[in-house]
């Protein structure tokens, strides 16, 4: 059976923790993102008459003849919500206080988050704190399912689950822009149905292999896999802030910079179909236009089952994105330096892993093993002119003038002939 119920009487109620539930793993950074969805909460209930705020849904297992219930769903958000209710109210107590956690994980993000919730009131007003505390049974609740059938239980939560996980990054973020225009119903259904054009795939691509790894790059910070974790980076801001660097960011829309925010809300909408386009015009420029024949007959031509040789070319593309989204220019000696940057590190190793692309991009050690030492991404943010980037010199020669491993040979030759150095010119 589900109902909605509030906070305050979930929390009230018999729960108990199995001994099959994975440990308390929250951190302070989840504390923190509900914090502030209960800071926003509080707003909106001062802007509309009867707001609720739902934080999700929490399955429960009651064996029949018993009183409490076992949490099969929503043990880290229960846990973490009596937390906040024990640091706002000293008096409080329930049955599920009364757990002894053994394990070691639990104790230390019981007690960090708990410091953390103290710190983060700690310049709140009493008055504040009052409403938090209130929210919990006015506007807070939860779509409460309990059922008697342990083997029901289980069921329902492999299929929230399921479906949660399935939920990309890119997925998670057009929900949290569509919120964020609210205000704006005629505009949310124009955003989404734009934002229906293209594929799934589409998306998740621009983001996994370019906006996120070029967006790390240029800060010099190692990129891994976009997961639902690093969504903030591109949450923007708030149209109504009044940071410094908001107003700015507000007029300089609808510009785009990978490496700079944007206004919540439409605008991330717009970004995705910008760099979606971007890219695509970055890759016909390097399809079609003549000058660039060796490097596209490189492509067609080498096998792509070389995984090392796709982290080579991907790193190509995504140079090429980072410099012509700074200077929307197609200058054919860039190019042509930023193929060679980018495969010299093929020709360079043995075997070229992701881990090499990454240090590579960051220029973190390395300098003995490959011909370049050069932080492109982070150097083509900082530039000012584009003829700066032009200008690079770019280690297209080795001391042993042969490639590392003899399968790239030929893209050595093609490396140093693009470069002037072909077949009959003299070092």
């Amino acid at each position: 059976m589900a109902e909605i119920i509030s906070i305050k009487t979930l929390l009230e109620m018999n729960l108990f923790i199995p001994n099959y539930q994975r440990p308390y793993k929250w951190s302070d950074k989840n504390v923190s993102d509900l914090l502030g969805d209960l800071d926003n909460a509080i707003s909106e209930s001062d802007k509309y008459k009867n707001f609720k705020y739902r934080i999700g849904t929490i399955i429960l297992y009651k064996e029949t003849g018993k009183e409490k219930y076992d949490i099969v769903d929503g043990q880290q958000r229960i846990l973490t919500l009596i937390l906040l209710r024990l640091y706002l109210e000293n008096s409080f107590s329930c049955e599920l206080i009364k757990t002894e956690f053994s394990n070691k994980t639990s104790q230390f993000n019981i007690n960090n988050n708990y410091r953390f919730i103290k710190d983060w009131f700690a310049l709140k007003s009493d008055v504040y704190k009052t409403r938090i505390k209130d929210s919990f049974e006015k506007i807070l609740e939860v779509v409460f399912i309990a059922v008697n059938n342990e083997q029901i239980a289980f069921q329902l939560f492999d299929s929230q689950n399921t479906r949660g996980k399935a939920l990309d990054p890119h997925d998670l973020l057009k929900a949290y822009h569509l919120r964020e225009m609210k205000n704006y119903p005629y505009d949310m259904q124009y955003v989404v149905t734009k934002w229906e054009a293209f594929s799934s795939r589409e998306i998740k691509e621009l983001f996994e292999l370019y906006l996120f790894p070029i967006l790390q790059w240029t800060k010099r910070v190692k990129c891994f896999s976009f997961t639902s974790n690093d969504i903030d980076v591109y949450k923007g801001i708030s149209e109504n802030s009044t940071y410094t660097y908001a107003k700015r960011t507000s007029k300089a829309m609808p510009f785009f910079q990978i490496a700079e925010t944007f206004i919540a809300g439409s605008d991330f909408f717009g970004m995705v179909e910008h760099y979606l386009q971007l890219l695509d015009d970055v890759k016909t420029e390097i399809k079609t236009k003549a000058c660039f024949s060796e490097i596209q007959e490189v492509f067609n031509n080498v096998s792509k089952n070389s995984m090392g040789f796709l982290y080579a070319k991907n790193l190509f593309f995504c140079s090429i994105l980072c410099y012509y989204d700074r200077f929307k220019d197609f200058d054919e000696r860039v190019v042509k330096k930023l193929f060679s940057w980018a495969f010299m590190l093929r020709v360079d190793l043995n075997r070229l892993g992701f881990d090499s692309i990454n240090k590579y991009a960051i220029e973190e050690d390395g300098q003995n093993r490959y011909s370049n030492s050069i932080p492109m991404f982070s150097k083509i943010n900082r530039a000012r002119l584009h003829s700066e980037i032009a200008n690079m010199k770019i280690a297209f020669l080795r001391d042993s003038d042969k490639a590392e491993d003899e399968q790239w040979s030929s893209l050595y030759e093609m490396i140093k002939e693009l470069n002037g150095y072909g077949t009959g010119r003299q070092k």
